[in-house]
């Protein structure tokens, strides 16, 4: 068991009138007018550090504080790899199956609260997050400035032509390995992949990312340069270089591209995941890995380069 969690919420004008129940049952659908009903009523939601009432009416500017009771979290993998460290941050090997931040049944089970536990004095900002299944090298600053200065280049990316894999100037570059499947045959070595990336209706999370239309709403345009570095009997090893930072990226790219990562549960061909289905983004299952990262250091203005070792499945077998 964990030691639960305390989840914060700020009155906004739009909400400001509500009574609290309506505003925990119609903000948070996840649970029942009734389960909040009873958290109300036990003490587990306050206002403005207060206990409450259901029928309490809501002003702009008052904090809601909701206290979800221990509970038993998802297994996940808690040992990491520290690639790289010094004042400024870390680069991190991050297994597959541990989540990087809070969500989906996870609290203490995650890369953040494993660092927070080994670096107590420190406060780890991770730049950006890796997917639960991905495995990798994952980037976290220590401070503020270190983070705004990495966010930045990791926003301001553009393509050099001049190689298979393009490499990125300003160079934050980021190489993932991917193994997909053998079912359709991957017939070019180099391949590009841009089609735009969006949210999609769910009937379980509200929406969830996949491959829409160029005329979809707030579609946002995406490109990952494809290497394939290994065909195999059932699998082919492909390595990708993105150009932007889209959601499931690369599972939604290569799925639409007619490769789905073998194993992924989510993303099928044609890169568009099933509306009503039980499949979460989390879940894992699929084989893909952040296998090398550039960045200048925020604080010397140096080139740093990082290689994260790939898990067997995703090494070159054919040496």
């Amino acid at each position: 068991m964990n030691n639960g969690w305390t989840y914060y919420d700020r009155i906004t004008p739009a909400t400001a009138g509500q009574t609290v129940l309506a505003y925990y049952t119609e903000r948070y659908t996840h649970s029942t007018q009734q389960a909040w009903q009873t958290r109300i009523e036990k003490g587990q939601i306050l206002l403005d550090g207060q206990p409450v009432t259901a029928g309490t009416r809501l002003s702009t500017g008052q904090q809601l504080s909701y206290y979800r009771l221990p509970w038993q979290e998802p297994t996940a993998p808690l040992n990491f790899e520290v690639l790289y460290e010094d004042n400024h941050l870390w680069v991190i090997a991050k297994p597959s199956g541990l989540p990087v931040l809070p969500g989906g049944g996870f609290l203490e089970h995650t890369l953040l609260h494993q660092l927070r536990d080994r670096y107590p004095t420190e406060t780890p900002i991770p730049i950006p997050r890796l997917g639960r299944g991905t495995s990798g090298a994952i980037l976290i600053a220590k401070s503020q400035t270190a983070r705004t200065h990495l966010s930045r280049q990791f926003r301001v990316r553009t393509i050099s032509p001049t190689s298979a894999i393009p490499s990125i100037q300003p160079p934050l570059t980021k190489i993932y390995r991917a193994l997909v499947s053998s079912s359709q045959p991957v017939p070019k070595n180099h391949f590009t992949c841009t089609y735009p990336i969006g949210k999609l209706p769910h009937n379980q999370l509200g929406y969830i990312y996949g491959r829409v239309s160029e005329n979809a709403p707030k579609a946002m345009p995406s490109r990952s340069d494809c290497v394939v570095i290994e065909r195999r009997s059932n699998a082919t090893l492909i390595d990708v270089s993105i150009a932007t930072g889209r959601p499931h990226q690369i599972r939604i790219h290569l799925a639409a591209a007619g490769y789905p990562l073998l194993g992924d549960p989510l993303y099928p061909v044609g890169g568009v995941p099933s509306a009503t289905g039980t499949v979460m983004p989390g879940d894992t299952g699929y084989h893909l890995h952040a296998h090398q990262l550039r960045f200048i250091h925020p604080h010397t203005g140096h080139p740093v380069s990082i290689t994260a070792n790939p898990p067997n499945i995703l090494k070159i077998q054919s040496k």
